[in-house]
C-alpha cells in the first residue's frame, strides 16, 4: 500500500505518520496478496475535533472511512474498525454468493484475482424502499433553494436550476456550510 496523508489545520508530524500507517496496513492480513493500492488519508482539525477520512480504491472495491473524535489517535483506531466492518462484510456477501453457486472455499481471494471494476453493491435483500416521494420541481437558483431545504428542515433539497434548467441538488455538509450537486452532460 502506497500511502498518501495531508493534513488540513494540522502538521502531519513523524509520529502520526507512522501510527496511522501502521494501523491502516493491518488490513493487508484480510488479503491473500498485499493489495497494491493507493491510501488516501485527510487528517483535519476544527473546533478541537479531529477528522479522518480514509478512502482505499482497489480493483473491485471501494473502501472508504470517516470518523471525528476528540482524541486522533482514538479517529485513527475506529476509522480502522470501519474499514475492518465493509472488508468482512464484502467478502461474507461474496463467499454467500459463491457458496450458493457451489463454488470454491476461498472465493474472496478469486474474487481479488479476476479484472473488474465492480463497486460495492448493497444485497438486495438488505435494501427495501419504504417510502417513495413525488413532487414538482420548481425553477430557483441555489440560494432559493438552501431557504426551501432549511425552512423543510432536510439535509437535502433538489430543483430545477432557472439559469441552466437542468436538475440540481443543494446540501448541507457536515461543517455546516452548502454544497451543490450539478449534472454533467457528456
Amino acid at each position: 500500500m502506497k500511502f498518501n496523508i495531508r493534513g488540513e489545520n494540522l502538521e502531519v508530524t513523524g509520529a502520526i505518520k507512522e501510527y496511522v500507517e501502521k494501523k491502516i496496513s493491518k488490513l493487508e492480513r484480510y488479503f491473500d496478496t498485499p493489495p497494491t493500492a493507493d491510501v488516501h488519508v485527510n487528517l483535519s482539525v476544527y473546533n478541537d475535533e479531529q477528522r479522518i477520512e480514509v478512502t482505499i480504491p482497489m480493483t473491485n472495491l471501494l473502501l472508504r472511512g470517516e470518523v471525528q473524535h476528540v482524541d486522533l489517535y482514538a479517529a485513527v483506531d475506529l476509522v480502522v474498525d470501519k474499514l475492518e466492518r465493509q472488508i468482512r462484510k464484502h467478502k461474507t456477501k461474496i463467499n454467500r454468493k459463491f457458496r450458493q453457486n457451489g463454488s470454491p472455499k476461498h472465493a474472496f481471494a478469486e474474487m481479488e484475482k479476476q479484472n473488474s471494476n465492480v463497486a460495492i453493491e448493497e444485497d438486495t435483500d438488505e435494501i427495501e424502499i419504504v417510502r417513495t416521494k413525488r413532487f414538482n420541481l420548481k425553477p430557483m437558483d441555489s440560494e432559493e433553494a438552501i431557504l426551501q431545504m432549511d425552512m423543510l428542515g432536510h439535509a437535502f433539497f433538489v430543483f430545477t436550476n432557472d439559469q441552466s434548467g437542468e436538475t440540481n441538488v443543494v446540501y448541507r455538509r457536515r461543517d455546516g456550510k452548502y454544497g451543490l450537486i450539478e449534472p454533467n452532460a457528456f
